[in-house]
């Protein structure tokens, strides 16, 4: 009778283990949508997109992102990618900067990335979700396609 009652609790605290993944991937801030504050955001070098709507899902133990907007020349834009919190390059379609994307968990609120194109680092950055869940910052530092320095702040409030 013991035996049967260790062999339980054990299988009970492997079972509630191994669901913390999925429920803190199911409770993480930057799920949903999230819309350009074009006022409150800063891109250098300019013109920065005059709007932009990013979405978060969550598909398992991944987080399925799609972005769709209107660039500074008036031009519409889409990207889709996929988030893992591994820190290993996953594919990221529809940027002309970059076409790799990693990502490192620093807390629940707050994640480092970095952004590859050809294999060579180009910008790297930080995804912050406000406390309240109801602002996404994204600060990102490197070099675009043309060769020249980005320094972006782009500020998005939740719908």
């Amino acid at each position: 009778m013991q035996r049967l009652v260790c062999t339980t609790a054990i299988a009970v605290v492997f079972a509630v283990l191994s669901g913390v993944p999925l429920l803190s991937q199911a409770t993480d801030p930057v799920i949903g949508t999230w819309e350009l504050n074009v006022t409150k955001s800063k891109f250098s070098p300019g013109p920065g997109p005059k709007s932009e709507t990013r979405t978060y899902v969550a598909a398992g133990q991944e987080i399925k992102a799609t972005s769709k907007g209107i660039d500074g020349a008036g031009k519409p834009t889409n990207a889709s990618w996929t988030i893992v919190y591994d820190g290993k390059d996953r594919p990221l379609i529809g940027n002309p900067d970059a076409d790799m994307l990693s990502l490192k968990r620093v807390d629940n609120f707050t994640t480092e990335f970095t952004q590859k194109k050809a294999g060579k680092v180009v910008s790297t950055g930080t995804r912050v979700v406000s406390k309240d869940g109801k602002v996404l910052t994204i600060t990102t530092k490197g070099t675009n396609v043309r060769g020249q320095a980005i320094n972006d702040l782009e500020v998005y409030d939740k719908k």
